[in-house]
C-alpha cells in the first residue's frame, strides 16, 4: 500500500521499520476522539467553503459509518498506514474516494495528534475524578463507623498519641480530595484546542477555529501555533497528578500490609482481596495492597520517562513526541485498576476495634496529655515536660502504665496531682479534649464528616 504521506519519498519501508515506526498499536483507542474531531474539521470546511458543503457531508457521513463499524469490530487496522489518523483517512478514501483526501485541508497530523491527545485526556481525567469521588465517599462512610474506634496515632512508626480511625481515615479523604482538585486544574490546561495550528505554522486557508472549538466542547483555542503542536505540558502534568495518586494509594496500602500482620491485627482484609501461600497452608498474604504499592513505581516511571524525553527537543514538533503516549496510556490504566481494588478493598475489611484500643494503651500515648493537665494547673510546659518524663521512667523500671501509677507515685514528681489525673490521662478523653479544628476529637470528626456529606452531594465533588 501506498502510504498517504509518501509523496516526497521513492522507497517503500521495509517491515521492520513499518513496525518500529507505527503507533497504531496504541494509539488506535483514540479512534473515536480522532473520528470526533474530523467531523467537526469537516463540517467547518464546508461552511467556510473551503471545500464544497456535498463533500463535507459525504465526508461527515463516511465518517460517522466508519465509527459505527469499528465499535462494531468490523474494522482491522493496518500497521502500514502507522498511526489512527493515517488508519482512519486510509479507510474514508477508500470508500468514498477523492473526496475523502480533501479532509486533510487545512491541517497537519501535527496538530491532529494534539487534538485528539487532549480529547482522550479530558475524558479519561473525567473518569479518574469519578473513582476518587467513589473512594472519597467510602472513607467518608467509614469514618463515619469509626468516630469513636480508638487507635495509635504514630509518628516514626512508633506510638505517639490516641486517635480515633475516623480521623486517619479522613487524613486520607483530605489527600485525595487534593488529588481530585488537581485533576480539576489539569482539565483546565488539557482542556484547550490546537487544531489548526498546522504542522508548526497554521495555514492560509480561511479556518474557523472557534467552531471546531466550540462543537468539540474545548474551552479555548492555542493562541501560538508552534506551542500548539509542541505542547506535552497537560501529559507531563497529568502524569504527576496519577503518581500523586498513585503515592496516596501506596502510603495507604503499607498501612494496610502492616495493619493485617500477626504484629498489629488491626484489620483483617477481605478473602476477596488476599491470596495463600504455594507452600504455607495458614498463610493469607494482603496481595492486593502490595500490587497496588509495586505499580507505583511503574507511574512515576512513566512520568520520569516523558519528561526526560521532552527536555532536550527543540520547536516544534519532533517525532519523539509519539513517545507521549504508551506511557500515559498505561498510568491511566494502572490508576483505573488501582483505584477500585482499594476502594472495594478498603470497604469490605474487618476493622478489629478492640486490638487497636489495645494498642493505644501501649507506649504511654497519653504522656502529653499528662503534661498537659500540669500546665492547666499552673506548671510552665518544659517543667511538665521532665516531670512527665521522669513518671514515664518509673512506670518502664516497673512495668506499669501511667495509669496504673498510684496518687502517691503521682505525687512523688509533684503535689500538683490530684485525682483529676486519671481522668485526664484516659484515652477516650485524650482524643475528644483535642477539639482545636483538625483534631480527633468526636464533636468535631461527626462535623467534619457531616460537612464532607454536603461537599459530596453536590459541593465541591460535584
Amino acid at each position: 500500500m501506498k502510504k498517504l504521506s509518501n509523496g516526497r519519498l521513492s522507497a517503500e519501508a521495509d517491515s521492520f521499520t513499518d513496525h518500529f515506526h507505527s503507533s497504531i498499536s496504541f494509539d488506535s483507542r483514540m479512534y473515536k476522539e480522532d473520528i470526533t474531531g474530523s467531523i467537526a474539521h469537516a463540517r467547518m470546511l464546508g461552511k467556510q467553503g473551503i471545500i464544497s458543503q456535498e463533500d463535507s457531508e459525504l465526508i461527515i457521513k463516511t465518517l460517522k459509518e466508519i465509527l459505527g463499524d469499528i465499535e462494531k469490530g468490523k474494522v482491522e487496522f493496518d500497521i502500514k498506514a502507522e498511526d489512527i489518523h493515517m488508519n482512519v483517512e486510509t479507510i474514508l478514501t477508500q470508500r468514498i474516494g477523492d473526496v475523502g483526501k480533501r479532509l486533510h485541508t487545512g491541517r497537519s497530523r501535527n496538530d491532529q495528534v494534539a487534538l485528539d491527545i487532549r480529547m482522550y485526556l479530558k475524558n479519561q481525567i473525567g473518569d479518574i475524578k469519578g473513582l476518587i469521588l467513589n473512594l472519597l465517599k467510602t472513607l467518608n462512610s467509614m469514618a463515619k463507623d469509626n468516630s469513636d474506634t480508638i487507635m495509635p496515632g504514630f509518628t516514626h512508626l512508633q506510638n505517639a498519641q490516641p486517635v480515633t480511625l475516623a480521623h486517619h481515615l479522613l487524613a486520607y479523604f483530605e489527600m485525595f480530595s487534593r488529588d481530585f482538585d488537581r485533576l480539576g486544574d489539569c482539565y483546565k490546561r488539557t482542556n484547550i484546542m490546537p487544531l489548526g495550528s498546522g504542522a508548526l505554522a497554521a495555514t492560509t486557508y480561511n479556518l474557523d477555529r472557534q467552531a471546531v472549538c466550540d462543537e468539540l466542547g474545548f474551552g479555548e483555542i492555542t493562541k501560538n501555533s508552534m506551542d500548539g503542536v509542541s505542547d506535552r505540558d497537560f501529559v507531563c502534568e497529568l502524569l504527576f497528578c496519577l503518581s500523586l495518586v498513585m503515592m496516596h494509594l501506596s502510603r495507604f496500602c503499607e498501612e494496610l500490609v502492616l495493619w493485617s500482620s500477626q504484629q498489629f491485627k488491626f484489620i483483617e482484609i477481605s478473602d476477596a482481596y488476599a491470596t495463600g501461600s504455594s507452600i504455607m497452608p495458614q498463610k493469607k498474604n494482603p496481595d492486593m495492597a502490595e500490587l497496588i504499592r509495586g505499580k507505583t513505581g511503574r507511574v512515576y516511571g512513566e512520568l520520569t520517562a516523558l519528561l526526560t524525553t521532552l527536555k532536550g527537543l527543540p520547536l516544534a514538533y519532533n517525532k519523539d513526541m509519539q513517545e507521549d503516549k504508551e506511557g500515559v496510556f498505561d498510568a491511566i490504566d494502572t490508576v483505573k485498576m488501582c483505584l477500585p481494588v482499594f476502594t472495594n478493598m478498603i470497604a469490605t475489611m474487618k476493622v478489629n476495634k478492640a486490638n487497636m484500643l489495645a494498642s493505644a494503651g501501649l507506649g504511654f500515648m497519653n504522656a502529653t496529655d499528662a503534661a498537659d493537665w500540669l500546665v492547666s494547673k499552673g506548671m510552665p510546659f518544659r517543667d511538665a515536660h521532665t516531670v512527665i518524663g521522669r513518671l514515664v521512667m518509673q512506670c518502664i523500671a516497673k512495668n506499669k502504665r501511667l495509669e496504673e501509677l498510684t496518687l502517691d507515685e503521682f505525687k512523688e514528681e509533684s503535689p500538683i496531682f490530684t485525682e483529676e489525673i486519671y481522668k485526664a490521662i484516659d484515652l477516650k478523653e485524650c482524643v475528644n479534649r483535642r477539639t482545636v479544628p483538625g483534631g480527633p476529637s468526636r464533636a468535631y470528626i461527626d462535623k467534619l464528616i457531616a460537612d464532607n456529606d454536603k461537599l459530596l452531594k453536590g459541593g465541591r465533588f460535584s
